[in-house]
């Protein structure tokens, strides 16, 4: 099973020298993927319940530096040549889908046909009022806004219409490097799991309790398979556990998880970050590492 590291673009992450020093030392060690979130608009007493910690609130301090994922993955991108890059993830129904394909687009060609797309709907309404966005229907937006982008990256002349979005007879270039980009679901939710069946490439379920919360998780995603006619090895499925634990591998690995994401703080000097990911490859014994 295949290791993956949730550590660019907030706090410490934000700087250049540790994007550069973590990507290229994450990769010369046999990491798979290089994870990076996003949050457009923080808020220091946000009334929206977090749904991913038992108290429902976010860990990040507000004040927290904390890059666009896009901009961020490039740097990234810039100082690797294997390592796959995933936003973990990009909140879609907050942008405009038109540019969020270009801006995709560009950076999958600009590293290689590296990238995984990973999207959720969000949870802050603080933020959607912030960027006039509405936050009802938001996951409906975000079902339009996936069809419209991949109608562009395939598609040399597009057209396309819905409740959310409708554009004629446009060009949106650069293409994709295979012609289309992974989207991953980000969200551990039944409604969540049910765009991950219906649309989507995979799962990222983050900050689940335990290996028995992915259980149950994996059972929903087989049941909704089973409705759908679709077929789980499909999908490629990626969690990120609270406390994650090596010996989580084996049992994560028999539920059929691709990989399991570290989400981890990487140190404040760049001359540290050898070592701090040493003692990680060392104690999750990752694969190819050199």
């Amino acid at each position: 099973m295949r290791l993956g590291l949730h550590t660019l673009g907030i706090g410490t992450g934000a700087r250049r020298e540790i994007i550069d020093a973590v990507a290229r030392q994450a990769e010369t060690r046999g990491f798979r993927t290089l994870w990076c979130g996003e949050h457009v608009v923080m808020v220091d007493e946000p009334a929206s319940p977090y749904p991913y910690t038992p108290d429902k609130k976010i860990a990040v301090p507000a004040a927290a530096d904390w890059l666009d994922p896009t901009i961020a993955l490039a740097f990234a991108a810039a100082a690797t040549e294997t390592i796959r890059l995933a936003t973990g993830v990009l909140l879609l129904p907050e942008h405009n889908p038109v540019i969020m394909a270009k801006q995709a687009a560009s950076l999958d060609r600009l590293c290689g046909g590296r990238l995984t797309l990973g999207v959720g709907v969000g949870w802050s309404r603080e933020e959607f009022d912030a960027l006039g966005v509405p936050f009802a229907r938001r996951g409906a937006r975000t079902d339009a806004y996936v069809e419209a982008m991949r109608a562009l990256w395939r598609d040399e002349i597009t057209t396309h219409r819905s409740e959310f979005v409708a554009f004629e007879n446009i060009r949106v270039n650069p293409k994709p490097t295979a012609g289309r980009i992974p989207l991953v679901v980000g969200g551990n939710s039944d409604r969540a799991l049910r765009r991950v069946v219906g649309w989507g490439d995979g799962w990222y379920g983050f900050n689940l309790d335990d290996v028995d919360a992915v259980a149950d998780r994996i059972d929903t995603i087989d049941r909704l398979c089973l409705v759908d006619g679709r077929a789980r090895d499909e999908l490629d499925l990626a969690v990120a556990l609270r406390n994650p634990d090596p010996a989580d591998r084996n049992r994560l690995a028999a539920l059929g998880i691709d990989e399991l994401v570290l989400v981890e703080s990487p140190p404040e000097d760049a001359d540290a970050v050898p070592g701090w990911l040493d003692e990680l490859t060392d104690r999750w014994e990752v694969e190819g590492a050199d």
